[in-house]
């Protein structure tokens, strides 16, 4: 399989490097970062992690790719597409999802990468909807959904307590192919 290999103005999304890992768990894998993500990972999960991520890929010809800034050379995290599995959850639809280290944090890299992965599903890997999950109490990540164009779909919402024990309630938003396209204008 070709490696994948995706740029915007500011960033590439990219097929996974065997030396990216330990930069991206250095720069996500902290208190704040996983705040909304069942907390800070021990080996086992880190690996776990990655593991699904890269069999993803495998699978589906897509993933939560490594996300790396232009300028630098950095990487800042992950953002791209997967099918969702969480328990409860809408199993098999194609998912949006990102992670990115704190100090990327409010500087338009996750609108930038996930309006690009928004684009590959639809132009490249033929979606038709796409979802993006979070806590109920994560407002930036379900914020930035709906400055995606994305609406919540309340009918999708699914009780796992694996990232927010307080309140254990996942909520679904998602856009359709037709929304996308009008959005995007």
């Amino acid at each position: 399989m070709a490696e994948f290999r995706h740029q915007t103005d500011r960033l590439i999304l990219r097929d996974w490097r065997e030396e990216d890992w330990p930069f991206f768990w250095e720069g996500t894998n902290t208190p704040g970062v996983m705040r909304w993500l069942g907390g800070v990972c021990d080996g086992a999960k880190r690996d776990a992690a990655q593991q699904r991520l890269l069999s993803c890929e495998r699978e589906h010809g897509h993933t939560f790719w490594c996300v790396e800034r232009r300028s630098d050379g950095a990487i800042l995290g992950f953002c791209g597409l997967k099918r969702s599995n969480q328990s409860g959850g809408p199993l098999g639809m194609m998912e949006v999802g990102w992670r990115l280290r704190e100090d990327a944090w409010g500087r338009g890299y996750a609108k930038e990468a996930a309006t690009a992965s928004l684009d590959l599903a639809f132009d490249r890997f033929d979606a038709e909807e796409v979802i993006a999950m979070t806590v109920q109490r994560n407002t930036a990540s379900w914020g930035l959904m709906q400055r995606l164009g994305m609406r919540r779909r309340a009918d999708l919402d699914f009780d796992n307590a694996e990232f927010d024990k307080e309140d254990p309630v996942i909520i679904v938003y998602s856009i359709d192919r037709a929304s996308w396209t009008a959005h995007r204008g």
